[in-house]
């Protein structure tokens, strides 16, 4: 015997993040400002954090002037402290927390192996792991039923570019263990954990490449023919915090034209 059918909720209205906050690490450049953009234009309030506080603050000012509502708290998510500030600034402002995207990350550098510095590798760890898990922490305790966390980890967590990498891949890798977990513990809960797996964007990390590199990556390793555009990673953000996404959890999803397929 099944249970009586209520109402449906329009297919596009599940998509609409009207009266949720949202937390977004990493606000000051990049796909940060992508998801944080995406975010208000989907409906939601921000509150925002990165470590770069005169670039958050254009974030957050090009978020009010499209007639979104955002704050911006300088945040170093490898202090707790920091992350506590940015979830109290929330709800000092919001009143509540929906949604965290645990954006927060470096690249770190290429060191091979043997020539490794101990200070490197571990701060790569301390950014994109711990800081994802003090994130996460800081805000489950105040989340509530309908929650949903979004990781960013990277397709460099399953595949190697064949570059000296292993400090960044070990903690992408980490990333996805955590979202494994954090979506059994929080689960019974009613909060969603997710991670996204990035493949090649336009970015900091990627803006010194030379058009002639660009296209050997594409021919080499992107299945689609080009890099992605920030709209259509900040797309899945915006699909994997709201309730159209509401029976989706512990999941890693590839946003990379198929460069995990290689």
């Amino acid at each position: 015997m099944t249970a009586a059918a209520g109402p449906v909720t329009p297919i596009l209205d599940r998509f609409d993040l009207s009266g949720k906050v949202a937390v977004v690490t990493g606000a000051s450049s990049g796909l940060g400002v992508a998801y944080a953009a995406a975010l208000a234009q989907a409906g939601a309030a921000l509150a925002l954090g990165a470590r770069r506080a005169d670039r958050l603050d254009d974030t957050v000012r090009a978020v009010r002037e499209a007639g979104g509502q955002a704050i911006g708290i300088p945040t170093d998510v490898c202090r707790i402290e920091d992350c506590a500030a940015l979830v109290a600034g929330a709800l000092e402002s919001f009143g509540r927390v929906d949604i965290l995207v645990n954006n927060a990350g470096t690249g770190g550098e290429y060191h091979g192996v043997v020539d490794d510095p101990p200070e490197h590798f571990r701060r790569t760890v301390d950014i994109n792991l711990h800081g994802s898990y003090w994130m996460i922490q800081a805000c489950a305790r105040v989340m509530g039923p309908g929650s949903s966390i979004v990781n960013i980890s990277s397709v460099m967590a399953l595949t190697t570019a064949k570059m000296p990498a292993a400090a960044y891949s070990a903690s992408k890798a980490g990333v996805l263990g955590l979202t494994r977990d954090l979506a059994a513990q929080l689960g019974p809960m009613g909060i969603r954990v997710n991670a996204i797996l990035p493949g090649v964007f336009p970015s900091e990390a990627t803006a010194h490449y030379s058009e002639n590199y660009r296209r050997k990556i594409v021919a080499a390793k992107i299945p689609i023919g080009r890099i992605g555009k920030p709209e259509e990673i900040a797309a899945v953000v915006v699909f994997l915090a709201s309730e159209a996404a509401a029976y989706i959890t512990g999941v890693s999803l590839p946003v990379d034209g198929g460069v995990l397929i290689n």
